[in-house]
């Protein structure tokens, strides 16, 4: 009967008659069930259910304290489906019934027991909790493999975004290193503002296709040495929206719509004079705040066709200048205690150093 259940099921029984323990014992090992454990001392086998791995327990309720009752509160946290509890009892009223099975209970017997109904019902109660437990290391086994494929997913936006921020940065004669230090700069400054961990992985990630709809406007405009005329400036604010429609999609990943905000809100301002909406304050998302200022000091800080590097000290000040004009003040009072770390993404331009001065 119980060739289906593994030999090492453990059957914990706690009845206070020293006679009702012995018989349910020896009718269990009739059945193969060898590894049982029992108690007349229902305290002493309450604390060995609360410490101790079991995989059914026979319980009579009308005991010294803790009564089965009790015992059933006792163990509410238990797994039901995998530790069941069936009470042996002569409590045959329909209040007890019910309070039993409220109290946790997977099914209730009424003494004097038919010892083959019982040996049924620990046959059906131990199918289920072992095929719970099936159930359970399956959906496990499915979760596992559902982090995997997110993970392979992940990275194949990454991917993705690294070549898309690349292919912006030839198109605008930037470096790979300057997109990847807008990247890290704003991963530190919304770290120091409280976002969690994700967060600002994506924010990272997300960042340096802020320009990526530079792509779209003509090399005339884009590379052209000396300033821009009041039509080709129109032109050029045009990269926001651009970027925002290649990058936006309604079924994509939580990195390619943060990726898609920044293209698009990364030249808002604080006091509402920016493009492309004129968004003023908290309506300008936090992602592209946060990436406005990082790339505003790094364009400072690095020489130009048309301009020197300017010092720390004088990108730095401008900052604090804009605070409340172009940028978010909360942001730039913690932009400032990043200076230091942010100067040293600088590492790889040694062009910053030798033009700092300016």
């Amino acid at each position: 009967m119980f060739t289906d259940i593994p030999l090492d099921t453990r059957i914990l029984i706690i009845d206070d008659v020293a006679a009702n323990l012995r018989l349910l014992t020896s009718s269990l090992k009739a059945f193969g069930l060898n590894e049982t454990v029992s108690f007349s001392d229902s305290r002493q086998g309450l604390e060995w259910a609360r410490h101790e791995d079991w995989d059914l327990l026979l319980l009579d309720l009308d005991m010294p304290e803790p009564d089965g009752f009790e015992i059933l509160r006792q163990l509410k946290d238990r797994d039901r489906s995998r530790q069941p509890v069936i009470i042996l009892t002569a409590l045959s009223d329909a209040d007890s019934r019910r309070r039993g099975l409220e109290l946790g209970a997977n099914d209730y017997l009424i003494k004097p027991l038919d010892l083959p109904e019982l040996i049924l019902r620990v046959r059906n109660c131990l199918r289920l909790a072992q095929t719970s437990r099936k159930l359970q290391q399956l959906n496990l086994q499915l979760e596992m493999k559902v982090v995997e494929r997110t993970l392979q997913l992940q990275e194949s936006y990454q991917v993705a975004i690294r070549a898309l921020s690349r292919a912006a940065s030839y198109r605008d004669n930037e470096t790979g290193n300057h997109i990847r230090r807008i990247g890290d700069a704003s991963a530190l400054l919304a770290k120091t503002i409280g976002m969690s961990e994700s967060w600002c992985e994506r924010l990272r990630l997300a960042a340096p296709m802020h320009d990526l709809g530079k792509i779209g406007i003509s090399d005339a405009i884009l590379l052209k040495e000396g300033p821009l005329t009041d039509d080709e400036r129109r032109t050029m604010m045009q990269h926001a929206a651009i970027g925002h429609q290649i990058l936006h999609e309604e079924q994509g990943s939580d990195l390619t719509r943060m990726a898609a905000e920044i293209a698009y809100c990364h030249h808002e301002k604080w006091d509402g004079s920016g493009y492309p909406r004129g968004l003023a304050g908290e309506e300008i998302p936090l992602s592209a705040r946060i990436v406005a200022l990082c790339d505003v000091y790094d364009a400072l800080r690095m020489p130009r066709p048309y301009k020197a590097s300017w010092s720390v000290d004088r990108a730095q000040s401008y900052l604090a200048e804009q605070s409340g004009r172009h940028f978010d003040p909360s942001l730039v009072e913690a932009i400032q205690t990043l200076f230091n770390e942010i100067e040293n993404l600088f590492q790889d331009a040694p062009e910053v150093a030798l033009q700092g001065t300016a």
